[in-house]
């Protein structure tokens, strides 16, 4: 889909105002949760990990895996490991 849009003058005169418009865009929309992690990266023509350096550079860590994250997934491996339903390394 080709979406067309007008922009102000001064907006226009930036050295790439269609790329600027389309990474605020995927930035906004990947943050309020309107686009997922692999939809941003997709409206960008990112792989998922050139999308997280992207947002890496901006200082953007929203929806990053956090130490919390991470101790819930390290919490249920060793559920998984204790009821025999994955076996240990």
């Amino acid at each position: 889909m080709k979406i067309t849009v007008e922009l102000p003058d001064d907006v226009a005169r930036r050295p790439d105002p269609g790329r600027e418009a389309l990474e605020a865009l995927a930035i906004e929309g990947y943050r309020s949760g309107a686009l997922t992690h692999y939809e941003a990266s997709q409206l960008l023509q990112f792989s998922r990990f050139e999308f997280d350096g992207f947002l890496k550079a901006r200082n953007i860590y929203d929806h990053a895996y956090d130490l919390e994250a991470f101790e819930q997934d390290l919490e249920t491996l060793r559920d998984l490991q204790a009821s025999g339903r994955m076996p240990r390394p």
